[in-house]
């Protein structure tokens, strides 16, 4: 904390996160964390220490991540050159072996020791892990890209019960053994609503849905599911955001409480959206929640 604050106002701002703490205490949250959020080495390791500060508290936390830059990174290494097709990413058989090894090696290794660098429990685990994630071919001009077909929840809730944080990366695989490259915020979509989490934080680039995306103060704080299509026809969901939005509705469809869409560059996001009465980003939530 700032050395401007008296012991008296750090008192004051733990008092008024106790409410907040007892909400979540023992509750499922999962954090979507992944692409441009994680490219900035300060930001990733506060977001660590965010994870970590809200397991010490009780709370069920689960990462789910991506990694596409560092996929890109490592076929451009190899002189392989990236494609995709609708911001999906076209992946042959070498590619394939690329995403597994850049996701399910390096960046998720790397986010399990960073969490246990800050004092954190974690296991890291992939979608092939205990067939986590089970899928087929989602179109077969990608490739091996992979669509849900079945969450194996079972591991997940393993590690949680015995309490450890879940760092999952987003490679599926089908009965036939194929691997296959998962959308990241799909596959946090389908986990969360296999766990009944409370909320799913889906942290991106941006502050959250805008009425006027190149104004942040236009951030819309709250969104119902009946209003998604309205606000689609108003061309204020537009874009790359119309994909985020529909992984917000699967999530609530498949048994979230609610959704989060926030701006992972801003420091300590996910303490700011959990513990304070302000929260951070845009909410969308289920009818009646």
């Amino acid at each position: 904390m700032e050395k401007g604050f008296s012991n008296a106002q750090r008192a004051q701002v733990l008092t008024e996160a106790l409410p907040h703490i007892k909400k979540y205490t023992g509750k499922t949250v999962v954090v979507k964390y992944g692409g441009n959020a994680m490219t900035s080495e300060a930001l990733k390791q506060q977001v660590m220490e965010d994870i970590v500060l809200l397991w010490l508290i009780g709370v069920k936390i689960v990462l789910v991540h991506g990694g596409g830059p560092e996929i890109s990174e490592m076929m451009d290494k190899l002189g392989k050159k990236p494609e995709f097709v609708d911001g999906l990413r076209v992946t042959d058989k070498e590619t394939i072996d690329i995403v597994q090894m850049v996701l399910a090696g390096k960046v998720n290794k790397t986010l399990v020791n960073m969490l246990e660098m800050k004092g954190g429990k974690a296991i890291g685990l992939s979608g092939m892990d205990g067939r986590l994630i089970e899928a087929k071919v989602k179109d077969e001009k990608l490739g091996y890209v992979g669509e849900i077909t079945k969450i194996h929840i079972k591991p997940v809730a393993d590690i949680l019960n015995n309490g450890y944080i879940p760092v999952i990366s987003t490679v599926g695989c089908d009965k036939e053994g194929n691997a296959y490259n998962i959308n990241g915020d799909t596959a946090a979509a389908y986990i969360s609503g296999a766990l009944e989490a409370e909320r799913l934080i889906m942290m991106t680039d941006i502050a959250g849905v805008l009425r006027d995306k190149n104004k942040t103060e236009t951030l819309i704080p709250e969104i119902g599911l009946e209003q998604v299509d309205e606000l689609k026809k108003e061309g204020i969901i537009s874009g790359g955001m119309i994909p985020k939005v529909e992984c917000c509705v699967t999530a609530i469809k498949q048994g979230v409480k609610n959704v989060v869409i926030m701006d992972g560059r801003v420091p300590h996001s996910i303490l700011m959206e959990l513990l304070t009465n302000e929260g951070a980003g845009t909410l969308v939530k289920g009818e009646n929640k």
